[in-house]
């Protein structure tokens, strides 16, 4: 078992790893931080949830020295969830790094307030590959310094049809940095990308070794909504991502699963970033047990606490089932995943999930009155780093002054401009209004409770 204390990195890294609590590396880190760290080159195939964005993190802030102007490393994503995901890893291991400025790209946002941030500099792009180009259309990016270059989730890129879009901003580089390419899975194509970005690479496939155990189930039915209602009323699961083909069906289920009770937040593509960003959040933080969304959420979800994955329609590709059910089964924990399939998609079950046992729905036993609902509410206070508020603050305001049981505070999740704290239902009420009474670090804040 290796320690990142025994890493060839600053003694800063090592101690902003040891405050974070991270001591032992993955699998995934064991093969390629070192040899990233040495320059080379590399091509790793490593399953959701392995640690595999420190794995490129990591080294890359060990090389990069801030405040040089133009960017140094340049981070492309399938989704603007993943570019999100990634940067909080980055700024919470590069605490020992002044001054370091990552900046995001993706759609969705405005593209003259990005490109106002790249005016002032920045030290990490991170970015979706369209965004990327619209930039460099515009010439409001300039990547002519750029010494890293690492694609995350390259199969789920390709599969979105980026390969062209890659491959035009790769070419826009005046020299040939080191390049690193994850990936969770390896379609044909990924080759034809890593040999046009990367050098003599090395490949690193590790994952069939260290996949932790998923339980992959399949029931035939005829109603789905009715279906889903039996599934969870018998698993009864107290976290579970419900997976749609569609925006309309997503909304659909959403509504249906709402009329009986259940406390459910949706995702899709017609959402903006806030809604998005605030949906995603009240799952995570327990608030809502259930996430029903498109294919926006098979990637880029970095929530540990998943126990179920429920296809309700059947992805039209190995790929999309794999990225899917990789939401489940994180962090060392075993996970379910549950697909509804009808007579017509009978026939792609062997092709799509091979691995999948299949049952009668006749065979479950639901419990009518079981209902998933949140243990807890989420508060939003309208202020957060740019305000420099940390957690501490706000612990201290609800333990101290407004003497609130730690045992009713959830999590607490701090952002640029906002901050959001999840409180026991039975308390959230009575929290709320003295929180509006008060002040955090002697400042008044709007405070609101979250739909």
């Amino acid at each position: 078992m290796q320690h990142f204390k025994d890493l060839n990195i600053s003694q800063e890294a090592k101690k902003t790893l040891s405050i974070l609590g991270f001591e032992t590396l993955t699998p995934i880190q064991v093969e390629t931080i070192p040899a990233i760290l040495e320059g080379r080159d590399i091509i790793a195939e490593a399953q959701t949830g392995s640690g595999k964005t420190l794995a490129f993190a990591l080294p890359l802030i060990e090389k990069i020295t801030p405040q040089q102007q133009l960017p140094q490393a340049l981070i492309i994503a399938p989704t603007r969830e993943l570019c999100e995901q990634i940067s909080g890893v980055i700024k919470s291991i590069s605490i020992h790094k002044a001054n370091l400025k990552i900046v995001t790209l993706y759609g969705g946002v405005p593209l003259r307030g990005q490109s106002a941030s790249l005016e002032k500099g920045a030290d990490i792009i991170i970015g979706t590959a369209g965004r990327l180009n619209d930039h460099l259309f515009r010439k409001t990016l300039v990547l002519d310094n750029i010494q890293t270059l690492i694609l995350d989730e390259a199969d789920r890129m390709l599969d979105m049809g980026f390969y062209d879009d890659i491959i035009k901003i790769t070419s826009s580089l005046p020299t040939k940095p080191q390049g690193l390419l994850f990936s969770a899975t390896y379609p044909e194509n990924i080759d034809k990308l890593a040999r046009a970005i990367l050098k003599n690479p090395l490949t690193v496939n590790i994952e069939t070794k260290h996949k932790v155990k998923i339980d992959e189930f399949a029931y035939e039915v005829k109603n789905k909504d009715e279906a889903i209602l039996t599934v969870l009323q018998s698993y009864k699961p107290t976290s579970v991502v419900i997976f749609c083909n569609t925006k309309v069906q997503t909304d659909e289920l959403s509504d249906f699963l709402l009329d009986r009770d259940f406390d459910v937040a949706t995702l899709h593509g017609d959402f903006d970033q806030r809604d998005r960003n605030e949906s995603l959040l009240k799952f995570s933080n327990g608030s809502l047990p259930i996430l029903v969304a498109t294919d926006v959420a098979s990637r880029g979800l970095d929530i540990d606490d998943i126990e179920m994955i429920i296809n309700y329609d059947i992805p039209h590709k190995s790929e999309t089932y794999t990225h899917r059910i990789g939401r489940t089964a994180r962090a060392g924990k075993n996970g379910i995943a549950i697909s509804l399939y009808t007579t017509r998609s009978k026939d792609s079950l062997e092709e799509i999930m091979p691995n999948a046992h299949i049952y009668s729905l006749g065979t479950l036993r639901p419990d009518k009155n079981f209902v998933m609902q949140g243990e807890f509410k989420t508060i939003h206070i309208d202020g957060g780093k740019r305000d420099k508020l940390r957690k501490g603050d706000i612990l201290g305001v609800l333990c101290k002054e407004l003497e609130v049981n730690p045992n009713d505070i959830g999590k607490i999740d701090i952002f640029e401009k906002a901050s959001y704290v999840a409180i026991r239902k039975h308390m959230v009420k009575n929290i709320l209004k003295a929180l509006q009474n008060t002040t955090i670090k002697k400042r008044k804040f709007r405070v609101w409770m979250l739909d």
